[in-house]
């Protein structure tokens, strides 16, 4: 979730996160009825009787574009990550090429204000005296293979991930980018918030051009060649739902079949440029994206690409600068696009990009403090619990055939879990962080980061390797490892108390874990196998039934109006919704059979178990977002907005119906409920 970074872009469409912002334990009631809006019922609207209070009465700061439970509770994580820091930065004498000293120098880099005042865009000279040297089309190849090692994603991204149809191979990938915006509907719906942000865009790419020292005219034109440019790299672009199925964006490819692709595009060169001489087959993830980008080496002028490339190293690195480019960036990219009213301070936004681009070093210091092993101990307990109640799913479903439910079991007794932390951490020490220009450290962690992932191709894969930092607070599915994976960052209430009853705890961290799993057989998720290929494992009939169900899923969201006349895109957030709905079911079967283990517990605070544990899901959606933020998120999102979340999941279940005795009539009663597990 962060944005605008300059450093390798991951691939997110395959590697399936729930998207929470959470972290450390604090003193407060598991439940808070002071939070609910008793005025409303909860069979009228769920969402508003757990957090109606609490809404209004937490308005959102003004240097964020949303606030909610996971907010709050990211602040408290913050202060921990801040206290690490400023003891590694005020540590001098920490041995060289130590974690503390790399993480201590990069916050001192980042926190040194008087100097990166000075310096302004300065440290930047050698980059962008590499553009303007390009003298012929072969100089503009060797600068995009320079910028790729830099990991500049533009005008197309480079990565190496595991191939789709053989894990157990590292294959180099191409991918659609080069954008400024976040996404290519920008560039080409014409509604009037589109064109809007399309103007104020076209101002920020001048006047950031004048910040380089472009005259006001100057800075004009050229903004206009970056938006020709990146409108003709947006109509050539997927969308964000048809990159939603995995087989439209592989295509393995020799290079001979590259070349026939791209018969003017060399790129035995680009391979060279990267270090990659031999880089073997290649999945060229959306071919007609790759080709437009050949035509484009071919038509467009050297100086509109200099221009462009001009562009895209500022944007990329704009909010590692002097104050004059970190508040024009902010304008847009915050104000505009999100509604946020003020920047963060600036320890957090150091902090964040610090976690970003060496989190696994600042990792290592903040488990040693944050995090312990009863939570990995107890977490684990409950991933089994979870798995063997989706088990009991798979078994008793009516709709599956046996033969499907064969290779469903074998793919959920295959998940490798993995909790808090790697078992062997990210070895940084050919990484050279000083306490000069900020940028510069950057760069070095970003230019690091591509040789690393570069490396990987042709070698056997790492399977201790996490996409996530342990501070992260969030969790995900991986397709290709069929692994489930949870940093400690998440590990914390409201997720997960060692002090709340079996109820919250299940509500909670439950539905997370439930979540996880579900995306193993979500409409992305079920189309790999247990070995983590992209294999069809279905019967014909049973992956018809899987899509009747999903439809209905899809329906119900493209129902739901989030903004004004916008709705959610039901195709887009079809997979988390899957999820979510699953992952509410599994949790709820895994807390009943907890309760025929131990017990039935006794109503708490006037509220039965199940009412507790669905109580325990709705709160921690609690949010409130500015439209702005909300409008960009249904854009380009695949997570539906907070309210979604928490009513969709609990209308379709008639578990919630008997705990809230919800009656036919009902707002929040379903005729037609949408159950796949």
């Amino acid at each position: 979730m962060v944005f605008n970074t300059f450093h390798f872009p991951k691939v997110i469409l395959f590697f399936t996160a729930l998207s929470f912002l959470v972290s450390v334990s604090f003193a407060q009631k598991p439940i808070d009825t002071q939070n609910f809006d008793i005025s409303v019922k909860p069979t009228d609207d769920f969402f508003l009787y757990v957090n109606g209070t609490w809404m209004k009465n937490n308005p959102i700061p003004p240097d964020q574009s949303r606030w909610g439970s996971f907010s709050e509770v990211q602040e408290r994580n913050f202060k921990i990550l801040h206290e690490i820091l400023d003891e590694a930065a005020a540590n001098t004498g920490a041995k060289k090429g130590s974690i503390v000293q790399k993480v201590g120098d990069f916050y001192f880099s980042g926190m040194d204000t008087l100097s990166i005042q000075k310096q302004g865009a300065f440290p930047l000279a050698d980059e962008f005296n590499r553009i303007a040297k390009i003298k012929n089309s072969r100089e503009l190849i060797d600068l995009i293979a320079y910028f790729h090692t830099a990991s500049a994603g533009v005008p197309f991204a480079f990565y190496a991930m595991q191939d789709m149809k053989n894990s157990t191979a590292i294959i180099a990938n191409l991918f659609q980018s080069g954008l400024g915006l976040p996404d290519r509907d920008y560039y080409l719906k014409d509604d009037d918030k589109s064109k809007e942000l399309r103007s104020k865009y076209l101002a920020h790419v001048a006047k950031m051009f004048q910040l380089l020292g472009d005259n006001a005219s100057t800075a004009e034109s050229n903004a206009k060649i970056v938006m020709d440019m990146e409108t003709r790299l947006a109509k050539a672009s997927l969308t964000r739902v048809e990159l939603r199925d995995p087989e439209n964006s592989y295509h393995r490819m020799t290079l001979d079949e590259m070349s026939e692709l791209t018969p003017m595009f060399p790129w035995q060169q680009y391979f060279r440029g990267i270090g990659l001489p031999n880089p073997g087959d290649v999945n060229v993830g959306q071919p007609e994206f790759i080709k437009e980008v050949a035509n484009m080496v071919m038509d467009v002028t050297l100086e509109s690409w200099k221009t462009y490339l001009r562009w895209h190293l500022i944007n990329a690195t704009a909010d590692y600068l002097s104050s004059e480019f970190v508040n024009e960036h902010f304008d847009f990219f915050g104000r505009a696009m999100t509604g946020q009213k003020e920047m963060k301070v600036r320890w957090k936004r150091v902090l964040q990009t610090i976690d970003g681009n060496i989190g696994e070093a600042l990792g290592q210091l903040y488990v040693e403090k944050a995090f312990g092993a009863q939570a990995k101990k107890r977490a684990l307990e409950m991933v089994k619990d979870i798995q063997d109640a989706f088990r009991e799913k798979v078994k008793n479903l009516d709709w599956m055939s046996d033969l499907t439910k064969k290779e469903a079991l074998r793919k959920l007794d295959a998940f490798t879990v993995k909790i808090g932390y790697p078992d062997k951490w990210r070895d940084y020490s050919s990484l050279d962080i000083t306490r000069g220009a900020y940028v510069i450290n950057v760069l070095r962690a970003s230019q690091f980061e591509f040789k690393r992932n570069l490396s990987q191709i042709g070698k056997p894969v790492d399977r201790t390797e996490w996409g996530m930092s342990p501070p992260t607070v969030n969790a995900y599915y991986n397709p290709s490892m069929n692994e489930i994976v949870f940093p400690a960052g998440i590990l914390q209430p409201p997720f997960f108390d060692a002090n709340a009853d079996d109820a919250v705890n299940y509500g909670g961290i439950g539905a997370v874990i439930g979540h996880e799993i579900t995306h193993g057989f979500d409409d992305q998720g079920r189309k790999f196998n247990a070995d983590g290929n992209m294999i069809d494992w279905w019967t014909d009939g049973d992956s018809k039934l899987y899509e009747t169900k999903a439809a209905v899923v899809e329906q119900q969201f493209n129902n739901y109006v989030a903004l004004d006349t916008q709705h959610v895109n039901g195709a887009l957030t079809l997979g988390e919704n899957i999820a979510d709905l699953g992952g509410l079911s599994i949790a709820y079967d895994a807390l009943q059979r907890s309760f025929r283990k131990n017990g039935r517990p006794a109503d708490i605070d006037g509220f039965t178990a199940e009412q507790r544990f669905f109580i325990s899901f709705g709160q921690i959606w609690r949010q409130n977002i500015r439209d702005e933020a909300l409008r960009l998120r249904l854009n380009t999102d695949p997570h539906s907005p907070g309210r979604f979340r928490c009513i969709g999941p609990v209308s379709n279940m008639e578990e919630w119906m008997k705990a809230f005795d919800a009656k036919e009539g009902d707002p929040m009663v379903r005729r037609e409920k949408a159950k796949i597990w």
